[in-house]
């Protein structure tokens, strides 16, 4: 019976050694899988990060370049609006160029030679003063092909000769521009 008893013990001993040896087996493997994943966890969460700071530089680039194209666009409106600020006022001065133009060709055919002179002094002082605030006239001739971009033709009649098929046969009323910009287009008649 005693031996019943000590093989007892020793098989009880040996149950309670493998179940423990089983106990630490498997918390040593929970701790390797929690260990595992927390590096998993770890990697993905470096990832992560480098993804977002990746996004956030990017939006960032992104905006950065908007506001620079903004600042350009801007900074090109503002040199065109300075450009063109006087135009409302040159245009409204363009008629009284062309009377000025048409009073020294009716002068002309007098023989008032002073009226003349001082008419065509206050002509050139106004057409000085129209350049130097950026007004040039619109170059067109008698002769020269027409150009819709840049006349406007009034009317067409019968071309005086075959060479004059297409161009301009008589400009009605000068053209200007102001800068790069045409504000009143020259009005011509174009041979047929």
């Amino acid at each position: 019976m005693k031996f019943k008893n000590i093989f007892k013990n020793n098989s009880n001993m040996a149950t309670e050694n493998t179940e423990i040896n089983q106990e630490l087996e498997d918390t040593t493997l929970e701790t390797n899988a929690a260990e595992e994943q927390l590096n998993v966890e770890e990697l993905s969460l470096e990832e992560q990060l480098s993804q977002d700071l990746a996004k956030e530089k990017d939006k960032y680039l992104r905006l950065f370049a908007e506001f620079e194209n903004y600042k350009r666009r801007t900074t090109k409106e503002r040199i065109e609006l300075f450009k063109t600020a006087n135009q409302e006022v040159l245009l409204a001065m363009l008629p009284i160029l062309d009377d000025f133009d048409r009073a020294i060709t009716e002068i002309s055919k007098t023989d008032d030679g002073p009226l003349l002179e001082g008419v065509a002094l206050i002509n050139e002082k106004l057409k000085t003063t129209l350049i130097s605030k950026g007004l040039e006239q619109v170059d067109v001739n008698v002769g020269d092909a027409f150009n819709a971009d840049f006349a406007e033709a009034i009317t067409q009649i019968p071309a005086p000769t075959e060479k004059m098929k297409g161009k301009i046969v008589d400009v009605l009323e000068k053209g200007y521009k102001l800068g790069d910009k045409i504000i009143r287009f020259p009005k011509v008649v174009i041979g047929q």
